[in-house]
C-alpha cells in the first residue's frame, strides 16, 4: 500500500534559522530521514525562517512518513548552519502532513495500514487480466486459443478473470496496458506472445519498462543474424508493478498449456518472481530438450534402438 501525494508534495519547515547552511546537504539529510533516494527530494525555498522541501516521487510508503517529524528535524539540525528550536514544526497541505503525527498515533496508523495492505493484496491476488499480443492475432490470421484456456483455468482456481485487448507488437502500448490494468486493481497480469527472438517481439521490452528488475531467463539461445533472429534467444519474463505480478508467456498454445501447472503453483504459493521465472523457463526448456533428443534419435540408422 502506498500513499499517493496528488501533487501536494511540499513540506514546510518553520520557524528555523539558517546561517550559511548548505541546502544540498539539507535535502540529503531529509532524504535519509524519510528513506528516499537523494534525487527524490530537493530544497525549493529558503526564505526568512522557513525551509521548503519538495518530494519528487508520486507516492510514498506509510512507514516513510508516519510520525517522522522528530527524525526529520533531528537530521536537519545536524547540518551546520541549520538551527532548530522547540517551536519548529513540519507542515504540508497534503498527505505528507502525517509526518507530524505523534509516535503513538503513527504506530497505530501504521499497524492499520499494514492490515489494509494485507487485505488489499489478498483481494488483488484473486483478480487476473489476460492479454494476447501480436499482429497475427489482432488481424485474425490465427485464433487466440491461449486466452480462453487461461481464463477457464484461472476461474477454476477461484480467480476473477478479465480479458484485455489484443495488443500490437509495440513496447509502449504493451507497457501502457500493463500500467492501466494495475491501476484498475488487477493483481495478476498474464500476456502471451511476443517473447521470441524476432525484431517484432516487444513484450519483454515492455516488461522492462514497468519493472527494470524483471526476471527474464532464457528458454532457447540463438546466434544473432541467423534466419530471422535479431535477438540472442527466447526468454520468458516475470515482473512486479506495485502489488501486481506480471507474467509474460510464449505464444504457442502447447507451451502455454505446459507452463500453466507451474504458474498455478507459483501464484498459489505466492512464489517470488525470481523463482517463478526460473521454474517456468525450466518447464519450457525441458520441452525443447526432449525434442532435441527425439530428433537426434531419428538421425540414427533405422535399425538403431534409441533409449530415452
Amino acid at each position: 500500500m502506498t500513499y499517493r501525494l496528488f501533487e501536494k508534495t511540499e513540506l514546510f519547515i518553520s520557524p528555523l534559522r539558517l546561517a550559511g547552511a548548505d541546502l544540498g546537504s539539507c535535502a540529503q539529510a531529509a532524504a535519509r530521514a524519510l528513506a528516499l533516494r537523494p534525487e527524490d527530494i530537493m530544497v525549493t525555498d529558503a526564505i526568512g525562517d522557513r525551509l521548503v522541501l519538495d518530494i519528487l516521487v508520486p507516492a510514498v510508503e506509510p512507514k516513510q512518513i508516519l510520525a517522522k517529524k522528530k527524525p526529520l528535524l533531528s537530521a536537519l539540525a545536524a547540518i551546520p548552519g541549520v538551527h532548530i528550536t522547540d517551536e519548529t514544526d513540519v507542515h504540508s497541505d497534503g498527505i505528507l502532513g502525517l509526518i507530524s503525527l505523534d509516535e503513538k498515533a503513527g504506530r497505530q496508523l501504521l499497524q492499520r495500514s499494514d492490515t489494509i495492505r494485507s487485505q488489499v493484496a489478498g483481494y488483488l491476488r484473486k483478480r487476473a487480466m489476460i492479454f494476447a499480443t501480436g499482429q497475427e492475432v489482432l488481424s485474425g490470421q490465427i485464433r487466440d486459443a491461449n486466452t480462453p484456456f487461461l481464463a477457464e483455468a484461472l476461474k477454476g482456481e477461484g480467480y476473477q478473470v478479465a480479458t484485455g485487448p489484443v495488443l500490437k507488437d509495440r513496447a509502449d502500448m504493451i507497457a501502457g496496458a500493463f500500467c492501466r490494468a494495475v491501476e484498475e486493481g488487477y493483481g495478476i497480469l498474464i500476456s502471451t506472445g511476443g517473447i521470441g527472438a524476432e525484431q517484432k517481439d516487444q513484450t519483454l521490452e515492455a516488461l522492462a519498462r514497468v519493472d527494470r528488475h524483471a526476471v527474464m531467463p532464457y528458454i532457447l539461445k540463438f546466434q544473432i543474424g541467423q534466419g530471422r533472429h535479431h535477438k540472442n534467444g527466447v526468454r520468458i519474463g516475470v515482473g512486479v508493478l506495485e502489488q501486481s505480478l506480471i507474467v509474460c508467456l510464449p505464444g504457442p498454445h502447447d507451451e502455454v498449456r505446459l507452463a500453466w501447472p507451474v504458474l498455478k503453483e507459483g501464484i498459489k504459493n505466492n512464489t517470488d518472481k525470481n523463482m517463478l521465472a526460473m521454474n517456468l523457463a525450466g518447464a519450457l526448456r525441458n520441452k525443447f530438450i526432449a525434442r532435441s533428443a527425439e530428433h537426434h534419435c531419428h538421425l540414427h540408422d533405422s535399425k538403431t534402438v534409441c533409449h530415452r
